[in-house]
């Protein structure tokens, strides 16, 4: 086989990889337990951008509800949700990606915000106004951002005491 016929047929079966798009809120597919099987994006999560979700006030804020002994160094880990050390032991890569996707299609009565969710809320305010939001709502997150938090949930295979 030539050279260009090689890089002919390595760009088409990477060409369509390169190309995809994040799967769409609305498009996303859970199973019957909230589990979501198949990546968000089709690329790796990035743990160190991960933690960075869970730790920024204006991104996920993951620790204002969890305490995680990892983030140790970054103040106010709340005790709302259940710790997350060890979570990787506890769940696996899909039933997290649909937990932080829609934590209600696995717990019904969770607090937890819908992070990848647009449509079906009962009330969404516009800012700070009291007004209902106007048009299309972005997802909290995006579909990456789901899939680097996740990337770092799975490196969290450690109880601590």
């Amino acid at each position: 086989m030539t050279n260009s016929l090689r890089l002919a047929a390595v760009l088409a079966l990477v060409a369509p990889m390169a190309s995809a798009e994040a799967v769409a809120p609305a498009q996303v597919a859970y199973d019957d337990y909230g589990e979501v099987m198949t990546s968000l994006t089709g690329a790796p999560g990035d743990a160190e951008r991960g933690a960075e979700v869970m730790t920024t006030r204006g991104l996920g804020n993951c620790i204002a509800c969890h305490q995680v002994t990892d983030l140790d160094d970054h103040p106010f880990h709340g005790e709302v949700g259940p710790s997350l050390d060890g979570v990787a032991e506890r769940w696996s890569e899909a039933q997290l990606r649909g937990i932080i996707a829609n934590a209600k299609l696995t717990f019904p009565d969770s607090i937890m915000p819908a992070f990848y969710k647009v449509d079906e809320f009962v009330r969404p305010g516009n800012a700070f106004t009291g007004r209902a939001a106007e048009g299309a709502l972005d997802p909290l997150l995006t579909a990456q951002q789901i899939e680097d938090v996740v990337a770092y949930l799975m490196t969290l295979d450690t109880y601590y005491d």
